[in-house]
């Protein structure tokens, strides 16, 4: 796929985005997840080889196409792997997925109700990098704990200049200023985060797009005027620990705006299914999210 091919289907395509990024520190619990156990590995390199083993079965599987899945999001190992004999972005793209890369190296402590991402190194080198294998965008994360305006006003501060930089590289750049859903005030705070991604939208210079990736309101629709707004290209969700049936319910209140779900897509997937099972585990999970995010429809395949 073209760059101009890869933003087409983002901007209208009918599916979602699989987040496929669990990085050194959610690694653990995603393996667990899968039934792997802490313990199956005695070094980082074993433990990444695994997740890797998980993620390239999930990407070779018949029924990962982009029919439903129209981007992945891939941690940087990832990213530089192959599946199924292929690099992974190219794997992806022959299969019809755009492909996109986390670049944030976690959390700051939290500070006025927020945590900032920590500095990242080497960002325009692993941008470089990304451009030539194919990535056609970035995501990076950062975390809002309480409705405190200082602090909201600095997570999206630091989350489009991040995003200026991403854009000049020729990337897209996936704007993920996550609300924790269990904070006791997060409603007030999706209100702030609307307000202060409106006005930072308003004052982007150019006229290049971004993308959003927001926690699910407690409002249904509370984020439309982002969906409508001329300078995004897409709003995403993310499931911020819902499970994949509650995820795609309060999904399905939310017009315009598509999944990118991570363990709500890989929660019933598991090691030791045969490739039957798991294909068919996979699909079902697809099919739900699919139709939360394609149809707002909240019922599942099974159903």
């Amino acid at each position: 796929m073209t760059p101009a091919e890869m933003s087409a289907k983002i901007a209208a395509g009918e599916g979602f985005i699989a987040a496929l990024d669990q990085s050194g520190g959610s690694t653990p619990k995603a393996l667990k997840g899968y039934g792997i156990e802490e313990g199956a590995w005695s070094n980082d390199e074993e433990m990444f080889g695994l997740i890797h083993d998980m993620r390239a079965r999930i990407i070779t599987s018949p029924a990962f196409t982009g029919d439903k899945v129209i981007g992945a999001i891939l941690f940087e190992r990832t990213m530089d792997g192959e599946a199924g004999g292929k690099p992974v972005p190219q794997a992806l793209q022959d299969r019809g997925v755009v492909p996109f890369l986390k670049i944030d190296k976690g959390l700051e402590e939290e500070a006025n109700g927020v945590q900032l991402m920590k500095p990242m190194p080497g960002l325009d080198v692993l941008l470089d990098r990304a451009a030539k294998l194919g990535i056609f965008g970035t995501k990076e994360r950062s975390v809002i704990n309480l409705a405190n305006r200082e602090g909201i006003a600095a997570v999206v501060a630091q989350q489009f200049e991040v995003a200026q930089q991403v854009l000049s590289h020729g990337l897209m750049p996936i704007i993920e200023p996550e609300v924790n859903i269990k904070s006791a005030e997060r409603a007030e705070a999706d209100a702030i985060l609307l307000d202060e991604l409106t006005k930072a939208l308003d004052a982007m210079p150019g006229d290049a797009k971004v993308m959003l990736k927001l926690s699910l309101p407690t409002k249904p629709d509370l984020f439309l005027p982002l969906v409508e707004h001329p300078r995004v290209l897409r709003v995403v969700a993310l499931s911020g620990g819902f499970k994949r049936p509650e995820a795609c319910v309060e999904l399905a209140k939310n017009h315009g705006v598509i999944a990118s779900f991570s363990r709500a897509l890989l929660e019933d997937l598991r090691h030791g299914m045969n490739d039957a099972e798991f294909d068919a585990s996979l699909g079902a999970a697809i099919e739900e999210i699919w139709a939360a995010s394609a149809r707002k429809s909240p019922v599942s395949a099974a159903a």
